[in-house]
Order: C-alpha cells, then structure tokens, then sequence
C-alpha cells in the first residue's frame, strides 16, 4: 500500500516528519513568547535559547530524513517529495532563528505591535503545517485527503493575513519613523516575520501536490 509504514528496519520517514513538525510548532511558540516578552532580556533570552534548541533538533531530524532516504529502497512516497518537504520544513526553523538572531544583532531594543501580530500569525501558521504533516499517513482515506486540502487553504490564507499585517506596518514605518536607523533595522525585522509565513505556504504547496499525486 503506497501510503503503509515502512519496513522497521527501513524506519518511519512519517514518524520524523512528525517530530520535525512538533519542532516547528514548539519553535515557533517559543518565538512568540520571546516578541511577548521582548522587553525583559532575562525571558527574552531564555525563549531565544528554546529557539536555538529546537532548531538543532529539528537539524537532527533532517539529517536523519536524508539518511534514511539513502538506505531505503521503496519509500511510501516519492524520493524528491520527502527530500522536497524535510527540507522545505527546515527551512522554517532556520528563519525564525535568524529573525531571533538578528533583533540581537541589529540592537533592536523594543518591538511594536505589528511584530508580535505577525509571530501570532507565525505560529499559527507553524501550528497548522504540522497538523498537516500528521495527517499523510492515512492519504488513502477521503476524509484525511479532505481535511489535508483545507489544511492546505487555511495556510495559504494565514500567509496572507500576514502579508497585509506587512504592508500596513512597513507603512506607518515609512510614514512615522523619523530615525534612519531604526527604519532600517524594522524593515529587516518585518520582512523577516512575514517570510516565516511564507515558508509555511511553500510547505503547504507541497502538501498539497503529495495529496493530490497519491490521494
């Protein structure tokens, strides 16, 4: 059955999806408590180590994926799908460790509200792929394939929410702030947050195409 368990001694290339998805999603939390706390250095740092933690292990889990996709001859799905899709989902951590890296290295001191609206976004859209990804498994059933697609949707629509969050703040920045500087420094710090959405869709595009090809 093209979607069944592999072999054990091939391992489980959806059990390490979903522990790169739980990565995801507790990275992602762990992001938004930082912007929260983001006037406290002590908890400010404490949730950008939890950050950096997750990411190392979401690292691990990929490494293994490619592993394993070396030493497996049949796969439940297509080799550049799953090579595709770990690598998509990687790329998720990477940049909410390289936004949490660099607020430290720009000096931002404080964050305004369309940064912390924009991680709430983040999360809900980190929380959202790896419900997804629980999800292709059972592909062979209607109701799983359903519920994926519109998985799927309500990604695509977080990204754009996020999107327009964007806009309107890169706006009152251009229009408000008087301090070169600090303009350039949240321009960054925007752009950034609104592509952890992004790189949400791009896995949600993926999804869809693996349901689509084998549902």
């Amino acid at each position: 059955m093209l979607f069944g368990k592999l072999l054990p001694r091939e391992g489980n290339f959806f059990e390490l999806f979903n522990q790169h998805g739980s990565h995801i999603a507790e990275g992602a939390r762990a992001f938004q408590r930082m912007i929260e706390n983001y006037a406290d250095p002590a908890l400010r740092q404490q949730y950008a180590e939890v950050v950096d933690r997750e990411e190392r292990a979401a690292d691990r889990v990929t490494a293994e994926v490619n592993r394993l996709l070396h030493r497996t001859f049949i796969t439940p799905i297509d080799r550049e799908q799953i090579h595709g899709l770990i690598n998509a989902m990687d790329d998720i951590l990477d940049l909410l460790q390289d936004s949490t890296e660099t607020m430290s290295l720009y000096d931002v001191r404080a964050l305004p509200e369309p940064a912390l609206q924009l991680a709430t976004l983040s999360v809900r859209c980190c929380e959202r792929v790896q419900h997804a990804i629980t999800l292709l498994p059972n592909l062979s059933q209607p109701a799983t394939t359903e519920a994926a697609l519109k998985t799927c949707e309500e990604i695509d629509k977080l990204e754009s929410d996020a999107d327009r969050v964007m806009r309107a703040a890169m706006s009152r920045l251009f229009r408000d702030e008087a301090d070169v500087r600090e303009l350039i420094k949240m321009k960054v710090v925007y752009e950034q947050l609104e592509t952890i959405s992004d790189r949400c869709e791009d896995v949600a595009n993926l999804i869809e195409g693996i349901v689509l090809e084998n549902s």
